[in-house]
């Protein structure tokens, strides 16, 4: 009977250890999903909560700017997103990261220049290869006709460098 005993409580604080590390385990994949999102958010340009300043990032692929409306919005890598209608809601949520801002939506000249994450105007845009690119455009200094003037192919090299040297040291 004293075996028999020794068994249950075996298996009883077997089982309460189990539900123990299981707690553990649920509280560190959420600590480490919203370290994530976190993270993710930091390297992303957000204006009022939502990426390109809550401009459609699908209208500018139609060469159209029009500002995003919260009934049509969508959350993509932690990211809000908004949208001009319905349909473009719907194009986004098939292939999201087409539609994406390239260096997290900061002005691509300061990021290949100075390596700096600066705020865009987002009615500044080129769309090359098939990328969003968007441009500071304010007190007369437009980084989008300085980005064409002084070769976007050399300049895109250079920011696609210096995002991974931010991505990594922050």
């Amino acid at each position: 009977m004293q075996a028999f005993l020794f068994k249950l409580q075996r298996k009883e604080i077997k089982s309460q250890t189990t539900k123990s590390s299981m707690r553990y385990i649920l509280i560190f994949s959420v600590f480490l999903l919203s370290t994530t999102t976190i993270v993710a958010q930091d390297h992303v340009n957000l204006k009022g909560d939502y990426a390109a300043e809550g401009y459609d990032v699908v209208a500018y692929f139609q060469n159209d700017v029009q500002k995003g409306d919260k009934v049509f919005s969508a959350t993509h890598a932690g990211v809000n997103y908004k949208f001009h209608s319905a349909e473009n809601l719907e194009t986004f949520q098939k292939n999201p990261a087409m539609y994406v801002p390239q260096y997290g939506g900061f002005c691509a000249y300061a990021v290949a220049k100075n390596g700096e994450k600066v705020s865009v105007n987002p009615k500044t845009y080129t769309i090359t290869e098939g990328k969003l690119y968007l441009f500071y455009n304010s007190w007369g200094v437009n980084t989008l006709e300085k980005w064409n003037e002084e070769g976007s192919e050399v300049l895109q090299k250079m920011a696609d460098a210096e995002w991974q040297r931010i991505l990594k040291s922050q």
